[in-house]
C-alpha cells in the first residue's frame, strides 16, 4: 500500500456533501493516517449510545444507508438500496435520498432519487423517523421499517437486527488524521419481513439487510474515490471493507471490520486483507469503466471469497440530487473458510470512477 499526503475521503461522503446546491462545502486535502487497531478504551468525545444515536445529529454530514436481499416464496430474489442523506451548513439543512432495485430474474436494474429541504422530513422521538414524499424509514435499537416506490417496484418492509450494532474501529468513532472524525456503526444482519410490489402484483418477502449509520463534521474530496464491500456469509459472519483511492487510482487507506457469528468485531487493517479485481465493465450510459468481480482474502481467517455482480449494470446516475454517478449493486459470494465451502450475498459500492458534477447538470 502507498500512504502519503492525498485528498482524503471517507466512504459515501461525496454522495452527501453535494446533497444540496445551497449547502456548498470547501474541498481540502490532508494526510491520510494509517488505520489503528481497535482501541482498548473509546477515544470518542461522546461515546456511542444506542438508541440515542440512532437518531439525527446536528452535524454537517449524516446518512442512514440500507442494502439488502428480498426473497419470494416462488424463489425470486431482488436486491435493494434505500438511503437518506442529511446535510447541514450553518442554519441551512436538507435531505437527499436514493432508492434502487435489482431484479435478478428479470435482469433489470432501476433507481430513483429525491432532494428536499429539511422541513417536515424528521419527526421527533426515539431513534429516527424520516419521510420524503412516499419514501420513509424509521427505526430504533435494531427494529426498523422501510417504505419506498419507483415505477414498477415498491417495498414495505420490517427489519429486526439479529446482532448488536457493529461499532467500526472498535468504538464507532474514526479519526482521519486531519483533525476531523466521524461516528460509524452498522447493523450487519437485519431479518426482513414485508411486501414487494412488482408491477401490479404484491408478494410477501423475507430476506436480510445491512444498515450503515454515519455522522460527523467531515471534509469532502475532489479527486479519488473508494470501493466498499459488505458481505453476509452463510456461516452467520459478516465483513465490511473499503479501499480508498487517490487521484492516481492508488489505494491509500484500507479499513474494515470482520464480525463473528456471536457479534464479536475484529478491526481490519491494510495488512489483514487483499482485494483483487477480476474483470471490468463499461457503462453504455456514462461511458465509465468500473471493476467488476473481485476476490477478497482475509489470511488470518483463512477466508477467500469471490464476489460476482448479480447484474453488470447497477449504475446510478444521481447528478440531479447529489452530483454523483456511481455503481452500487448486489453481488453473490462463493468461497472457502478453513477449507470449508462458504457462500452468501453482499453489496459493493464504487465511487470516483465517474467525475463529480454540479448538482442538476448532466
Amino acid at each position: 500500500m502507498v500512504w502519503g499526503s492525498v485528498p482524503w475521503v471517507t466512504r459515501r461522503l461525496a454522495l452527501v456533501c453535494v446533497v444540496l446546491v445551497l449547502l456548498p462545502q470547501v474541498v481540502t486535502a490532508a494526510t491520510v493516517a494509517t488505520p489503528r487497531a481497535s482501541p482498548s478504551t473509546s477515544d470518542a468525545p461522546i461515546p456511542v449510545e444506542l438508541p440515542r444515536d440512532d437518531g439525527p445529529h446536528h452535524v454537517s454530514t449524516e446518512w442512514w444507508y440500507y442494502t439488502g436481499h428480498l426473497l419470494t416464496a416462488e424463489g425470486g430474489r431482488y436486491g435493494f438500496e434505500l438511503v437518506f442523506f442529511k446535510g447541514e451548513r450553518g442554519t441551512l439543512e436538507g435531505y437527499a435520498a436514493h432508492f434502487a432495485v435489482t431484479d435478478y430474474a428479470g435482469r433489470q436494474f432501476h433507481f430513483d432519487q429525491r432532494i428536499v429541504g429539511a422541513e417536515g422530513v424528521s419527526k421527533p422521538g426515539t431513534g429516527f423517523d424520516l419521510t420524503i414524499g412516499s419514501w420513509a424509514m424509521r427505526g430504533a435499537n435494531g427494529h426498523d421499517a422501510l417504505r419506498a416506490a419507483l415505477p414498477g417496484y415498491a417495498i414495505d418492509l420490517r427489519l429486526v437486527s439479529d446482532k448488536p450494532a457493529a461499532l467500526h474501529d472498535g468504538d464507532g468513532y474514526i479519526e482521519y488524521g486531519d483533525g476531523t472524525a466521524s461516528y460509524y456503526y452498522s447493523r450487519t444482519r437485519l431479518e426482513i419481513a414485508g411486501t414487494l410490489k412488482v408491477g401490479d402484483t404484491a408478494r410477501p418477502v423475507t430476506g436480510e439487510a445491512w444498515m450503515d449509520h454515519q455522522w460527523g463534521n467531515f471534509q469532502t474530496y475532489k479527486d479519488g474515490g473508494w470501493d466498499w464491500f459488505s458481505m453476509q456469509l452463510d456461516d452467520q459472519t459478516e465483513v465490511m471493507l473499503y479501499l480508498i483511492r487517490n487521484a492516481a487510482g492508488e489505494v491509500v487507506l484500507v479499513d474494515g471490520s470482520a464480525i463473528d457469528s456471536d457479534g464479536t468485531l475484529t478491526v481490519l487493517e491494510a495488512k489483514d486483507v487483499s482485494v483483487e479485481a477480476t474483470g471490468s465493465w463499461r457503462s453504455p450510459a456514462s461511458g465509465t469503466t468500473y471493476p467488476s468481480g473481485w476476490v477478497v482474502r482475509l489470511p488470518a481467517e483463512d477466508l477467500s471469497v469471490r464476489l460476482t455482480p448479480s447484474l453488470e449494470n447497477q449504475e446510478l446516475d444521481t447528478t440531479a440530487s447529489t452530483g454523483v454517478t456511481y455503481w452500487e449493486g448486489e453481488v453473490t459470494l462463493q468461497g472457502t473458510r478453513r477449507g470449508k465451502a462458504v457462500g452468501g450475498l453482499g453489496y459493493v459500492e464504487l465511487t470516483g470512477y465517474s467525475p463529480v458534477r454540479e448538482v442538476g447538470r448532466p
